[in-house]
């Protein structure tokens, strides 16, 4: 049970902000998860909903790559709605079942490829430590370069913020989600 009533609709906000949660309907087909809790602060939610459709449609960050770094975003923040809501989109993007199921047991890395494996590790030191080691910036921003970086780490943080805010007001994963382990 959430620990505030969930936003459903418009009428649950005043006029003012009904675009709002229209454009959050436009996004998501429905008002849920942590924008289920954002809409409580309805200018707030709009801005937080410009990062998913710049996620979504201009990121330079190829989508299978971002999801990588989102699910280990996720996983290290123990968001089980977000979890359940990203693997879905992470499946679409061409995330394969052995990098979900490593990241779901927080597992090690170093039989990954390079290329995700850097991503993995470069997600989870950011995570626990809100640092990362030299060698591994260096190799993704040998491998991708600047702009990637900074919108790879976004996008990592970006999730983080989601996990925190469906953490905090204890939003519930959907029943027929991917699950975490308990």
């Amino acid at each position: 049970m959430p620990r505030l009533a969930p936003v459903t609709g418009k009428s649950d906000v005043p006029a003012e902000h009904h675009r709002v949660v229209d454009a959050v309907v436009d996004v998501f087909g429905g008002v849920r998860g942590p924008f289920s809790m954002l809409l409580h602060s309805p200018r707030l939610a709009e801005r937080v909903l410009g990062l998913v459709k710049f996620f979504r449609d201009e990121s330079v960050v190829e989508g299978r790559l971002r999801s990588v770094a989102i699910l280990a975003a996720v996983r290290e923040r123990e968001a089980a709605y977000v979890w359940a809501a990203q693997v879905g989109a992470a499946r679409r993007a061409g995330v394969r079942e052995e990098v979900i199921d490593l990241l779901r047991a927080k597992g090690d890395p170093a039989a990954l490829p390079a290329e995700e494996r850097e991503i993995v590790t470069y997600t989870r030191q950011l995570m626990r430590t809100n640092r990362v080691d030299q060698a591994t910036f260096d190799a993704l921003n040998k491998r991708h370069g600047a702009q990637w970086l900074v919108e790879l780490t976004a996008a990592a943080n970006y999730f983080a913020l989601l996990s925190g805010v469906v953490n905090a007001f204890e939003v519930a994963a959907p029943a027929d989600g991917d699950k975490l382990p308990s």
